[in-house]
């Protein structure tokens, strides 16, 4: 039973949440900061509705007053009131200190009013300054999660880079990397003023009337029960709606990469269809994600405004019957607004936080996986000899035997040619020899010294490899040779350059050594590109060099030049070559012969054969080839031509 993928497992919301917050622990002091500025940011907001009840208190008795006979006791009037029968208006008059005749008095008004701006402003600025620093420490993680991503690429296994598709990881180390960034920066600073602001508003409404605050809750269960419900829903189809990304993201790159073969092949509608088929997926899920995450804001604004209404009943009836000032239910109103306004604002953040989350589970999944076995502390000799020996190795990738208790022997100065049809296990060999992979059983040296003792990039600074696809990175033909030695100079280039033969290719171009190879090499030729990979290893002055069909892009004449600089070049160096060519590799000093993991014959290209055994099979195989291609280019008609 194959292992549940990212799309179809089930999410780990509270985990990915706490890890997400833990990315800002390094920022103690700033956080610190923070949760004090947004604590006086939300003091000040929460303490405007009670100034602006005051006022309207001061407004509401001055008026009230100014119609009462002036220097009569307040006591008096209340008094004469009650005898009428209207209790309910005595005790609001003195419960709003009415003082008869008195009128509005402006001057506490005023200092009401200038108080209230002044909270609103320090109010502003703190949560200016909140933001400001959050969003620092908040980019600050991120920038710190980006490290560990780009670091944790370079410790992950050659079989788990070789077994998942490069778009998919693409998508994971920048689209969900940024994604969290994103939801660090922008919705960090919002949530932690809204719980803050709803924390400090029911604590405030509570002061004013434990009864409407009541009625004002209703709307935080319901929230809470809904906000579950469609988290849970939701959340799985976020985290398929960028699994789905990754795997668009590597069926373009995979297309873009190969587009001329689509193109020569007609493929163009098949690769189109599969596209439109995984798009149509990333639609459906994304617009259900979307979806139901985006309820929570409408639901919060109808639960809201029916919890608004019910508040201006009661607190109506309270005012009337004495239980209120009029200024206390102003206040209050107010208070259930800046409740609704946080949980709507959390609600409507729902699937900025739900898609954040959801690339922080990829992100810390891809930061899980196990990572190379640590380097072991050994040392290769000081002495450079290139010696290298296979003792009974034997290895598989899981599905399989590839090599079978393989020994092989390369001398110093020795050149090692390795042949073998298709899965062999020819480059699995030189895999093996550069720690890609390590043997299942037995082991692999390096003049003596079990190459799993040392450091990895101490044994990788000894070896030379030029693989058969060619790599080069966007920058200048001078910088691609100089890659394969830190510190190499111009004239390091210019000698590896003029040795294989890259020296006059170059110069033909129209800057030189400073051309710019483009982003896929392709204003080189095959041959070009094959030969500035050759140059990069023979400027590393390597003790081993491996050649993995080094000359299969090159064509014939340009492969000559290739082999002779070779020759010159192997002198004191031990070298495997690993070629389909058999005539690449007639002058090696000893022939390797493999089939289906195992070492079948192994001598001189005379030697083998005489043998007449499996290299004399491949050799006599491959003449035929050669000798079949002319009468086959004879034999196939002429094209058609297309009248003008």
């Amino acid at each position: 039973m194959s292992a549940p993928t990212a799309a179809d497992r089930p999410t780990r919301l509270g985990p990915a949440v706490r890890r997400l917050l833990g990315l800002l622990a390094e920022e103690r002091l700033r956080m610190a900061a923070v949760l004090v500025l947004t604590v006086a940011a939300v003091g000040l907001t929460v303490a405007g509705p009670v100034l602006v009840g005051r006022a309207v208190d001061t407004i509401f008795a001055g008026v009230v007053g100014s119609g009462l006979p002036a220097g009569a006791p307040p006591e008096a009037v209340a008094e004469q009131l009650r005898t009428r029968g209207q209790d309910e208006l005595a005790t609001m008059l003195e419960r709003m200190g009415v003082v008869p005749g008195a009128g509005i008095d402006f001057h506490a008004l005023g200092g009401l009013l200038l108080l209230v701006v002044g909270v609103s402003a320090a109010s502003a600025l703190a949560e200016l300054l909140q933001g400001w620093l959050l969003t620092d420490a908040a980019n600050a993680a991120a920038r710190r999660l980006r490290t560990r991503v780009e670091e944790k690429v370079h410790r992950l296994p050659v079989a788990y880079l070789d077994r998942v598709p490069r778009g998919e990881l693409l998508s994971t180390v920048t689209n969900d990397v940024d994604n969290v960034a994103r939801t660090l920066s922008q919705t960090m600073s919002q949530l932690l003023v809204s719980l803050l602001t709803a924390v400090g508003v029911v604590v405030m409404m509570l002061t004013i009337s434990p009864l409407l605050t009541l009625v004002a809750l209703v709307v935080v269960p319901v929230a809470t029960l809904l906000g579950r419900v469609l988290m849970r829903r939701s959340q799985r189809l976020f985290v398929q709606q960028w699994a789905h990304t990754g795997e668009l993201n590597a069926q373009v790159e995979e297309a873009f990469t190969g587009h001329e073969l689509v193109a020569a092949y007609g493929r163009r509608e098949e690769v189109a269809a599969r596209f439109a088929a995984t798009n149509d997926r990333l639609k459906e899920v994304g617009h259900r994600a979307q979806f139901l995450s985006g309820l929570m804001n409408p639901i919060m604004v109808l639960v809201g405004n029916v919890s608004y209404v019910v508040i201006c009943v009661v607190g109506a009836l309270r005012v009337l019957s004495g239980g209120m000032t009029l200024g206390g239910v102003v206040a209050f109103v107010q208070y259930s607004q800046q409740l609704t306004a946080p949980l709507s604002q959390v609600a409507s953040m729902a699937n900025l936080v739900q898609s954040g989350v959801a690339s922080a589970e990829r992100v810390f999944d891809l930061l899980d996986l196990p990572e190379e076995e640590p380097d072991r502390d050994g040392a290769l000799p000081a002495r450079r000899q290139g010696r290298v020996a296979f003792e009974s190795v034997s290895f598989d990738y899981g599905a399989g035997p590839l090599l079978e208790e393989v020994d092989l022997v390369a001398e110093p100065g020795q050149t090692v040619a390795v042949v073998g049809p298709t899965g062999a296990g020819k480059t699995t060999l030189v895999n093996l020899l550069t720690r890609f992979y390590d043997p299942r059983t037995g082991r692999v040296t390096l003049d003596g010294v079990d190459v799993a003792s040392v450091p990895r990039a101490a044994l990788r600074s000894r070896l030379g490899l030029v693989l058969q696809d060619t790599w080069l990175f966007h920058g200048t033909i001078r910088d691609n040779i100089a890659f394969g030695r830190p510190g190499a100079t111009d004239a390091d280039v210019r000698r590896a350059a003029e040795a294989t033969f890259v020296d006059h290719v170059v110069r033909a171009l129209p800057d030189g050594y400073d051309t710019v190879v483009d982003e896929e090499a392709d204003n080189l030729s095959a041959g070009e590109r094959q030969l500035v990979t050759i140059a990069r290893a023979f400027v590393a002055d390597p003790d081993v060099l491996v050649l993995d069909e080094a000359t299969s892009a090159v064509d014939t004449r340009t492969e000559l030049l290739v082999q002779r600089a070779m020759r010159a070049l192997r002198a004191g160096r031990t070298s495997f070559v690993i070629a389909h060519r058999l005539s690449t590799i007639r002058h090696a000093d000893l022939i390797v012969v493999m089939e289906a993991g195992r070492i079948v014959e192994q001598g001189s290209h005379a030697e083998l054969l005489a043998a007449g055994g499996a290299y004399h099979r491949l050799h006599q195989a491959q003449l035929r080839a050669r000798a079949d291609e002319p009468a086959a280019q004879e034999a196939a008609p002429e094209p058609a031509r297309v009248g003008v």
